[in-house]
């Protein structure tokens, strides 16, 4: 059996282009035991992909050119030589970009698609669910009435974390790329006030006017020129979960920024970055409560769905060039 699947042909130098893909067919290998054939259903694109995509030592290794890419899948079983698993079944893995894929039983999990759509574990309940939850709750640790404020608040872990605010009963701010995305997070999601970072003239000042106490917790995802001026307007004994920093993935050159540690020293400002791999012993406790948030209907989610498996360059692409609202996934 012959399936398609998309590896890296070369690396990018800043964003990455249509042409550091590439895609190709290859031979599936026999089913052995404890293995199981399945087929891609929904594909997740994150920016963490960006900075594997390059040659350096991270926290997770490198692609490798010409091997395939992977990420979060939704698949489905089609053919079985595992006990754990039968023909039919949803599950959810870190899998290459392949249409069908042989793969470990250890490699998998079984979701249930009748307590929430199958893209939904990719989303709100899978990682970037997880991220907003285990950043927001055990690293900023909201308290009622304190001033939250989220960079890249449209996307999919940002929107998530400006809900799980208001559900403390916070007052939150979201920080967006387009109008459209302001007035969305506002009318669909709850933020309290959005800004359009595109538009506004002086972003400090407009950050210093919509948190006239300051800001207590700042959910950082994208750094750069957001984050100087939002902690500029930091409280005494603030939180800053560091989540992202998509602002700078595709530079070539690290651009010079304030000096920002007399300004955490002297507030006695918690900046923490974490990587959610790390805090595996949460997922249990924060998938429980993530999906009781959506079942109450506390908790609502949106996707950007592109269509079709070869789709998948050019949702990544997109994801750095704000074309999404909430979780990019491609629908294969």
């Amino acid at each position: 059996m012959v399936t398609k699947r998309i590896v890296l042909k070369s690396r990018p130098i800043g964003i990455a282009i249509p042409e550091n893909f590439k895609i190709e067919t290859i031979e599936l290998s026999p089913l052995n035991d404890g293995e199981v054939l399945v087929r891609g259903l929904f594909f997740s694109v994150d920016p963490y992909m960006r900075g594997r995509m390059n040659e350096a030592k991270s926290y997770t290794p490198p692609f490798q050119l010409d091997q395939h890419i992977e990420g979060g899948v939704v698949a489905k079983v089609v053919k079985s030589n595992s006990n754990q698993f039968k023909t039919g079944d949803l599950v959810i893995g870190m899998l290459p970009w392949q249409e069908q894929m042989v793969v470990s039983e250890k490699q998998l999990q079984i979701i249930d698609g009748e307590i929430a759509p199958p893209s939904y574990y990719l989303g709100i309940l899978g990682m970037p669910g997880l991220t907003a939850y285990v950043g927001l709750m055990h690293i900023g640790k909201p308290k009622e009435g304190e001033t939250v404020v989220v960079s890249g608040a449209a996307g999919a872990v940002g929107m998530v974390v400006g809900q799980i605010a208001k559900i403390q009963g916070c007052r939150v701010i979201g920080i967006a790329g387009s109008d459209e995305k302001c007035a969305l997070l506002k009318k669909d999601f709850g933020f309290d006030v959005t800004i359009n970072y595109r538009t506004v003239t002086d972003i400090k000042k407009a950050i210093a006017e919509a948190c006239p106490n300051g800001v207590d917790i700042y959910f950082d995802n994208v750094g750069g020129e957001i984050s100087d001026a939002v902690i500029s307007n930091i409280n005494f004994h603030a939180r800053i979960p560091l989540c992202g920093q998509i602002s700078l993935y595709n530079v070539t050159e690290i651009p010079m920024g304030p000096r920002l540690q007399p300004m955490l020293l002297t507030r006695s400002v918690l900046m923490q970055g974490f990587i959610i791999f790390n805090y595996q012993h949460l997922f249990p406790e924060g998938r429980q409560q993530l999906l009781q948030w959506v079942k109450n209907g506390q908790l609502k989610f949106t996707e950007t769905v592109l269509h079709g498996f070869d789709q998948l360059p050019n949702a990544l692409i997109g994801l750095f060039k704000g074309e999404n609202t909430g979780k990019m996934i491609v629908e294969a």
